[in-house]
């Protein structure tokens, strides 16, 4: 089940980061880490942590994409960075990453993402 459920949050973020980039610029990991900062009140020490797993996964999915890579050949690369991050998270942390990854499925099933 907690596959099940890190594969769901990859693939809302790669969705998420899809839906940006159309609707003018992709989130850069400096901005996905100060959303999340505010939003799980993330410690300075997490921060580091989590940007610096954002910056390595950014390169590797830019890799991918500039080689003709699709969405599908990139989700490996979502999912482990997505462990990661959970990895760094405490346990309340990790409720509510999950509650805000359900509310952005949410969002996504009912207007494609965007705001």
């Amino acid at each position: 089940m907690m596959k099940k459920f890190l594969l769901m949050c990859c693939f809302l973020l790669g969705i998420t980061a899809v839906s940006r980039a159309q609707g003018g610029g992709r989130m850069s990991p400096e901005d996905r880490v100060a959303a999340m900062k505010t939003n799980l009140k993330l410690t300075d020490d997490q921060s580091t942590k989590i940007l610096a797993i954002y910056k390595e996964s950014a390169v590797k999915r830019d890799s991918i994409r500039n080689a003709g890579g699709d969405r599908e050949a990139m989700r490996p690369i979502m999912q482990a960075t997505n462990e990661k991050v959970m990895g760094v998270l405490t346990d309340e942390q990790k409720v509510a990453y999950k509650k805000m990854m359900d509310e952005m499925r949410a969002r996504m099933q009912q207007g494609g993402g965007n705001n």
